[in-house]
């Protein structure tokens, strides 16, 4: 049996899942770590993701070393990646993860990243090899599912590419993450959403006391 099609982010109150881009898009590039944007960007960005810093399975999965909380947000972070059988990404958000993934990358799946330019597969340590798929979302969504069996899928990211899933109706379910910050400008999750054609069910609302965890499914109007 095929797994679901999901996607679990971050998001800013008023509802922003990435800080505003800077100019020339590298943030890790050498040499512009004392841009001022790009320190406000870098300070932004961990403040959006600061319920997930200090979890046992995050400093576990990345080597970060022993330690770390353990509860609700923990436990979450944990399914999300247990559920995972293979994840699809934009070029962007490979663009920025190939300068800062540790060379044990964190997915330990096969990653298909949605591109415009051919590529061979790279291969990481850990279980984790991205494919490059130039012929589309959907012809990546295939070779994911094929990838991963009876788990899930799951669209990581960024924004634009979880929106143009989202608005073919190839998303079954998505959790956000609410954090307690405001950001004012940046990339909005929904910005561009047909919201015609999609129709939400709640399935959990749980807050913790770092963010509030929402899920829900979606089905087609």
């Amino acid at each position: 049996m095929a797994g679901k099609v999901f996607f679990s982010v971050s998001m800013s109150l008023d509802g922003f899942v990435a800080p505003e881009s800077v100019p020339g898009g590298d943030v890790f590039g050498p040499g512009r770590q004392d841009d001022p944007q790009v320190r406000r960007w870098l300070a932004q960005w961990t403040e959006l993701q600061q319920w997930v810093f200090p979890q046992r399975f995050f400093r576990e999965n990345v080597g970060f070393g022993a330690g770390g909380e353990e509860g609700r947000d923990n436990d979450i972070l944990r399914e999300t990646f247990e559920r995972t059988g293979a994840s699809v990404m934009g070029k962007r958000m490979f663009d920025l993860g190939e300068q800062s993934w540790p060379e044990d990358a964190p997915f330990h799946t096969p990653v298909f990243v949605v591109t415009h330019t051919g590529r061979d597969p790279w291969e990481r340590l850990g279980g984790t090899t991205f494919h490059f798929v130039n012929d589309g979302i959907e012809r990546a969504l295939d070779r994911a599912r094929e990838a991963a069996g009876d788990r899930d899928v799951r669209i990581a990211g960024g924004g634009t590419t979880i929106l143009e899933y989202l608005n073919a109706g190839l998303v079954d379910e998505f959790s956000i993450a609410v954090s307690p910050v405001l950001f004012g400008s940046g990339t909005r999750l929904f910005d561009g959403v047909d919201a015609s054609r999609i129709a939400l069910e709640p399935i959990r609302s749980e807050p913790s006391s770092r963010v509030t965890h929402l899920t829900y499914a979606v089905h087609r109007r």
